[in-house]
């Protein structure tokens, strides 16, 4: 038996002979066991213990069962990994492995690296693990209601993560401007990504020091950047590769502690570490759809417009920050660019609970107040005796505005959007005089393209592009962002190409690796086409302006009467005269040396200066309108949706195939959240998941996939990269809502609530048959003390986008 000694100075066992040496720097407290068959496959695998109980102290953890498993070669607890993270720098409160506390089920506890997978999962019976068992907390209500048992040690006291408080102008003057008030409540269940392919990951420690991670993730940068906090060594020794995904639609946008456990792992073994989720974990990781109590307040006049909105948020987070603080402020950021909304006020609340962390899931914040939003703008229509369609089209915000919240549009193609789903639906053949059982219901959204400003902020650039030109007419294209399926790679090709006048099949993309590419901050918000694609124009060009100095002087011709196309470099007076796209490359390099160019971007500033102003601004919005037709069975509540009718303002299309894929994506989606798809827990049953499995959780199949009709509406932004827009995930937003307002249409009653289930259905059609109010849905909200409000006075009141001092304040109450 030899002897190591770890960095705390501890005995760190060894039996047998090592594949390698231990390296110090693993800083292992645990325990670690080397087979004595050096014959043994060198890839090892990995399992991690998750907890069975809500919430919990971990009073002992006995590992000693699965450390004497032949075929174990190590294995790790909380103790190991001590230091915390989080995606936000606001809220780093979790631990690869849980150290004195599990806050859900499905929290894990150790991990295990086995020969086989099968090894480690029986490894995982041999772990005992005491637990005193602590009170556990299952909704909004409860959550605000109980001070004690915390969950966490920090937030806003209790288990109150987060509140937020915004004023945009005189509220008082708004609402006694109004011809009619009303106020409503819903309720967004939450729901999770669903990506085909699960979580997995792979780490190996060079000798040298150096660590590799290959990850399903969306985010390698910030995965890079938890590595180097958790594991404590420097950020140029460790190399992230984000693998193609599977899908992501937001669930692989957190670093996860399966990534830095397998991490740990590799570098006390030495030895390369896999690890792939079960479906069933992948439930447990979630990050996905916050559940959201909302209640809006909102008058308007005769006419339709909107005076002033008051709109409050309950979120329920599950146990950790996550994106939450984020996804607060999302609940109410973007009201206001979608209808001209002149005075507008928002308050949110995110709390704690024992279940799995909730986050960014497609259109991260918004669905739920879209929601809202569009059903009450069909209860407003019906009050005020105006078609849904006009109070819609009637008072759309602005192009080229700033909003009271101080966000600013630039292109606006809603409008254009309405008017082609409302034409190819035959809306007025249709709305309000369809037999009963059928109906129609139009909404409408807005979405970012990209955030304004980085996660953690700074001044540098949010993505950054290489272009490596060679003398065969090849172009390289290195970027650190990551392809999940909405065919980001591509466009990098198609925008090079088009500047360079080549062909897209004659680009090499290389992306998501930190060792290789600049850095971009990942494929979330619906930034990459807007972002990265900015970066890659930006790079082309200059390596465009070296190639036309070198062949202007060749050909004897001033620089403008360059062209390029067809994989030529010509004079556009005497087409046939010029040269082939790599002599260009090759008189460049001999004029210039190595051609190599960089692009990057930056978002412009934002004209929000108050606090709470980082969430919402964006270098451009798109905007989206459905029709759903809907046919409602009255005696058993069921919802067929048969057709929907989409438009969505694209900006421009780079590749018009991609553009309708994911708008028709986005239907699916939105079809499954409106009708089926629930993260449903058995609250008194130790808050375990009702269903963690695709055989349970429902989402629609071919069988109830409506067809699709869409529309591409071009109105070009000038802040996107030839004029394009973000598609990956507004056109989800207004399919929940269409449909709602189409059972409406169909059978008179309002389903306030997703998903709308057959039970909620036909309880509300019976309510109404009773002569009670045809309606399913949330009756009221809990009570919440809220803080002072930040007010900021709007553009039209003469703001400049800070809060107002507390003497303004003081003096407007």
């Amino acid at each position: 038996m030899a002897e190591n000694n770890d960095s705390n100075g501890k005995p760190l066992k060894v039996i047998g002979k090592p594949f390698r040496k231990v390296d110090a720097r693993a800083k292992c407290t645990g325990q670690t066991r080397f087979a004595d068959d050096i014959t043994l496959p060198r890839m090892l695998f990995a399992k991690l213990l998750r907890s069975p109980m809500p919430h919990a102290l971990i009073k002992s953890i006995d590992c000693s069962g699965a450390l004497n498993l032949p075929g174990v070669i190590a294995v790790i607890t909380g103790k190991d990994l001590p230091i915390s993270y989080g995606i936000l720098p606001v809220s780093q409160d979790e631990h690869a492995l849980c150290i004195d506390k599990v806050r859900f089920v499905g929290d894990p506890v150790a991990a295990i690296a086995a020969i086989d997978e099968d090894t480690a999962f029986e490894a995982m019976d041999l772990i005992k693990v005491e637990y005193e068992r602590l009170a556990s907390i299952s909704s909004i209500p409860q959550a605000l209601a109980t001070n004690e048992p915390r969950i966490h040690d920090y937030g806003e006291g209790g288990n109150i993560h987060k509140k937020v408080s915004l004023e945009f102008g005189d509220m008082d003057e708004g609402f006694n401007e109004a011809d009619l008030i009303r106020e409503d409540v819903f309720f967004y269940e939450g729901n999770t990504h669903l990506p085909m392919e699960q979580h997995a990951a792979l780490a190996h420690f060079d000798p040298d020091g150096k660590l590799a991670l290959w990850s399903s993730t969306q985010t390698p940068h910030y995965v890079h950047r938890a590595l180097a906090r958790v594991l404590e060594i420097p950020a140029s020794h460790i190399r992230v590769i984000a693998t193609p995904n599977g899908g992501g639609f937001g669930g692989k946008s957190d670093p996860f502690n399966h990534e830095v456990a397998i991490a740990k792992l590799a570098m006390i073994t030495g030895r390369p570490v896999k690890i792939t989720l079960t479906r069933e974990e992948v439930f447990y990781c979630h990050r996905g759809r916050h559940p959201v109590l909302m209640w809006v307040k909102t008058g308007a006049k005769r006419d339709g417009s909107i005076t002033a909105m008051h709109f409050r948020s309950y979120l329920d987070g599950g146990a950790y920050g996550s994106y939450g603080v984020a996804s607060t402020f999302y609940t109410g950021a973007l009201q206001t660019v979608t209808y001209d909304v002149p005075r507008y006020k928002f308050e949110g609340v995110r709390c704690f609970t024992n279940k799995p962390p909730c986050g960014p899931k497609r259109g991260h914040g918004t669905p739920q107040p879209r929601f809202a939003v569009e059903v009450q703008i069909d209860k407003l229509a019906e009050q005020l005796g105006i078609d849904p369609v006009e109070m819609r089209r009637r008072h759309l915000a602005p192009a080229n505005s700033l909003t009271a919240n101080y966000l600013r549009i630039g292109s606006m193609g809603l409008g254009k959007c309405i008017d082609k789903v409302v034409e190819g639906s035959e809306w007025a053949n249709k709305h309000r005089k369809l037999p009963y059982g059928r109906g129609i219901g139009i909404a409408c959204s807005s979405y970012i393209c990209g955030a304004g400003l980085p996660i953690y902020w700074n001044s540098m650039p949010h993505s950054g592009v290489q272009l490596r030109l060679d003398r065969q007419g090849g172009v390289c294209v290195m970027c650190g962002s990551i392809d999940i399926g909405q065919g980001s790679d591509s466009i990098l090709a198609y925008i090079v190409a088009e500047v360079l006048g080549i062909d897209p099949f004659d680009i090499r993309v290389i992306t998501a690796d930190t060792d290789l590419t600049p850095v971009d901050l990942g494929s979330y918000s619906s930034r990459v086409t807007l972002m990265t694609g900015n970066a890659a124009l930006q790079a082309a060009e200059r390596a465009r302006e070296l190639l036309t100095i070198a062949v202007s002087e060749k050909l004897g011709v001033p620089l403008e009467s360059i062209s390029f196309a067809d994989r030529r470099a010509f004079n556009v007076e005497e087409p046939e005269t010029g040269v082939s796209f790599a002599e260009a490359v090759q008189l460049a390099e001999s004029k210039f040396g190595t051609i190599g160019t960089v692009g990057s971007y930056t978002p412009p500033p934002s004209a929000a200066k108050y606090k709470g102003a980082g969430v919402g601004p964006s270098p451009a919005y798109s905007y989206s309108a459905a029709v759903a037709e809907v046919d409602v069975e009255p005696d058993t509540g069921i919802v067929k949706v048969g057709r929907v009718w989409i438009a969505h303002d694209i900006g421009q299309s780079i590749n018009p195939a991609l553009v309708m894929g994911q708008v028709e994506g986005s239907v699916y989606m939105g079809l499954g959240e409106a009708l089926m798809e629930e993260m449903a827990y058995r609250g008194n049953r130790n808050v375990v998941h009702k269903f963690p499995s695709l055989l349970e959780y429902k989402s629609p199949t071919t069988m109830e996939m409506c067809d699709v009709k869409t529309y591409l509406i071009e109105d070009q932004d000038p802040n996107g990269p030839f004029g394009a827009k973000e598609v990956g995930q507004g056109p989800l937003l207004p399919v929940p809502p269409a449909i709602a307002n189409a059972v409406y249409d169909a059978v008179g009653v309002r389903i306030d609530e997703v998903p709308i289930t057959p039970d909620k259905v036909l309880a509300a059609i019976r309510a109404k048959r009773q002569g009670k109010e045809g309606r399913y849905g949330p009756k009221s909200v809990p009570e919440v003390i809220w803080p002072a409000p930040i007010r900021v006075a709007t553009p039209a009141e003469g703001g400049d986008g800070r809060s107002l001092p507390r003497e303004a304040v003081h003096a407007r109450d």
